[in-house]
């Protein structure tokens, strides 16, 4: 297939902690099917040190892939970013482009699709969602609620002082956001659920499906599965995991660094999006029956 910059073809995910990230066999799964000959890779890179590390890049570099705590502090070294990075003050992609003599570093955020996607897969069009935790993927999250359907928002923080980029976020968008303190979490029956706490941070919290048809989304992959998807699952409501976040958000980088756009369909790319989601051990079409106690792929 055409791409662009064709003399470009390292990528990498950047952030702290990486080794257990599976973004490289995520990418590595797609450029197989698609035939392209790039190689990714991941790079520890603690807060303080992107900078450093982009300005000490070569032609060959395509773009990256930002994670934890990377994903505000890329902002200020981005020459042109797309409408959503402006929304949110959040990119998790960087893609190189040559202009003339100038390489320019576009920005893009494609963890909200990540968490659009499996939702709208499973049928399930939220009237309300409750938020656990206030990071970066909580504001995606949030963009991700409202895009679902969602016209209330329960914020649920450890601090709660902390929100104020969310509610002013929240007044953008046109939803209603109560924000409380993660203590106060109510055991009444939930039916969708974003978890962006860390693996394992939700555990000692009560979640309670509504229905059948009640999510909880829980971003966390390492350990998996947690023990609040195990109890959501077997109190009978459906599961998504980080890994299902990862694979699309994974998908529309892929997207951005081939074509320029994000929201631009790849050449097959329903066997693309297969290949990677088998590549982590996920089943091939979202929804599809999967063991709870099934562990992604190292």
């Amino acid at each position: 297939m055409a791409y662009t910059d064709p003399g470009r073809t390292r990528l990498a995910v950047l952030g702290s902690p990486i080794a257990h990230s599976l973004s490289p066999t995520l990418h590595a799964a797609a450029y197989d099917v698609l035939g392209v000959p790039f190689t990714y890779g991941r790079h520890e890179v603690a807060s303080g040190g992107l900078d450093a590390f982009v300005a000490g890049l070569g032609p060959e570099w395509r773009g990256l892939s930002l994670t934890m705590p990377l994903k505000r502090e890329v902002l200020p070294m981005l020459d042109r970013t797309t409408p959503l990075v402006d929304e949110l003050g959040v990119a998790n992609t960087i893609a190189f482009r040559t202009s003339g003599d100038t390489v320019l570093r576009y920005g893009a955020n494609t963890d909200v699709e990540g968490l659009v996607r499996p939702v709208e897969a499973l049928g399930h069009l939220p009237g309300e969602a409750t938020i656990l935790g206030g990071g970066a993927t909580a504001t995606s999250a949030l963009t991700a609620a409202v895009r679902l359907g969602a016209t209330l928002v329960r914020l649920f923080l450890r601090d709660t002082a902390k929100a104020g980029a969310l509610v002013d976020l929240a007044v953008r968008l046109g939803v209603s956001l109560e924000v409380l303190p993660l203590s106060e979490l109510p055991g009444t029956h939930h039916g969708f659920v974003v978890s962006t706490l860390p693996g394992g941070a939700a555990d000692d919290l009560e979640l309670v499906p509504s229905g059948p048809d009640a999510v909880l989304f829980d971003v966390a992959y390492e350990p998996w599965p947690t023990a609040a998807s195990t109890r959501w699952a077997a109190a009978g409501g459906r599961v998504l995991n980080g890994l299902d976040m990862l694979a699309e958000q994974a998908l529309g980088q892929i997207r951005f660094f081939l074509t320029g756009d994000q929201d631009e369909l790849l050449p097959a790319e329903a066997d693309v999006r297969r290949a990677m989601r088998a590549s982590v051990g996920l089943p091939p079409t979202i929804g599809d029956e999967r063991p709870i106690g099934e562990r992604p792929l190292s």
